[in-house]
């Protein structure tokens, strides 16, 4: 029986399509309203029949730009500030938020939210600049019948993963280039306050690998992302072990509640945008019952509107950390230069 897994890397696989819709809904949707430009990371995706809802009711035409991860997707953002490649971008999350703020990427709009979305907005985000679409928590992940084989007992704590048991089995994305990787850093960041770059250090030393972001982590390193990995630890999110379901009642990966780190995903409307209008409606469906039911089995991450449906896998195996690792906002935005420039001089010797 097949994985959720491989489910979710169907959707992954459709993002590389630049337009999604076609045929007479596409055309009826441009000579209505013209084209809606987003731009977006490389994990974004949507049914089909989502994106044509959106086209039906709005009169426009959606086209997707996805390259990237989060980090990526906000450095283009920042460096195309004056000049955007689209009108709304989708996937700056609370990690690299207030880079993007700096620099002016997003215009100011104001709507009522449904109902729980506002528990998420963004501290300091005064314009309403961003509209918070999804969560999720970072959690460092395992492949449970690979340890169970091994007849070695996973590690539970960030102190474990630098265990010389654990020497060479561990795969992250980079704190420079990936929002996860960033939201890692930050959790042990919280976890060993000024201590935190002599942990990093024992990390390295311990064989930590780094990828550009989490798709080549997970998929390529991992040895439960469906390719020939041979890393049992990754670093990936709590929702997936919902996707990795053997078929026999249980998940083959579990995530450690005690490493997590929760990340808020916004989409917001790019300051000088040729489309304004298109953009501002794409925002509030963003928020709209259709797309916030689909994001779970579409994108793996939580909606932020309250009362949405859950898949049933998620109930048993997407579980939450009650107490995840947080950094204020602010704290971020005041040091999180240095943190790359210490940690990027870490981790490349």
């Amino acid at each position: 029986m097949k994985s959720s897994f491989v489910l979710l890397a169907c959707a992954l696989a459709a993002t590389s399509c630049s337009v999604i819709g076609g045929g007479d809904d596409q055309e009826s949707a441009a000579e209505a309203g013209g084209q809606v430009v987003l731009v977006t990371h490389e994990s974004f995706a949507l049914p089909d029949e989502v994106v044509a809802a959106f086209e039906e009711e709005s009169g426009y035409e959606l086209v997707i730009r996805a390259s990237g991860d989060a980090g990526t997707l906000t450095n283009k953002l920042v460096l195309t500030a004056d000049n955007p490649t689209g009108d709304v971008a989708f996937g700056v999350d609370n990690t690299f938020a207030s880079r993007a703020l700096e620099a002016g990427v997003f215009d100011g709009h104001e709507f009522d939210l449904p109902a729980g979305a506002g528990d998420f907005a963004l501290a300091g985000d005064d314009e309403h600049a961003l509209t918070p679409v999804d969560n999720g928590n970072v959690c460092v992940n395992v492949d449970d019948p690979w340890f169970t084989a091994e007849g070695l007992a996973p590690p539970q704590t960030f102190a474990d993963l630098a265990d010389p048991a654990y020497e060479g089995l561990f795969v992250l994305p980079s704190a420079v280039t990936s929002s996860v990787g960033l939201a890692f850093l930050l959790a042990t960041i919280d976890e060993f306050g000024d201590a935190w770059p002599d942990y990093w250090a024992d990390l390295v030393d311990n064989g930590a690998k780094l990828t550009s972001g989490w798709s080549e982590a997970y998929q390529g390193d991992f040895t439960q992302g469906g390719g020939k990995g041979d890393r049992p630890i990754v670093l990936s999110y709590d929702s997936s072990p919902a996707f990795t379901v053997d078929g026999k009642g249980g998940s083959t990966t579990s995530a450690l509640l005690d490493t997590c780190f929760q990340q808020v995903e916004y989409a917001g409307v790019l300051a000088g945008a040729d489309n304004p209008e298109g953009a501002e409606a794409l925002v509030e469906f963003l928020v709209g019952p259709e797309v916030q039911s689909a994001l779970p089995e579409s994108m793996y991450v939580f909606p932020v509107v309250e009362g949405t449906p859950l898949p049933e896998e998620w109930a048993t195996f997407a579980v939450q950390p009650t107490d995840p690792h947080e950094v204020d906002p602010a704290e971020v935005a005041a040091n999180r230069d240095d943190w790359l420039s210490e940690w990027r001089d870490i981790t490349t010797g």
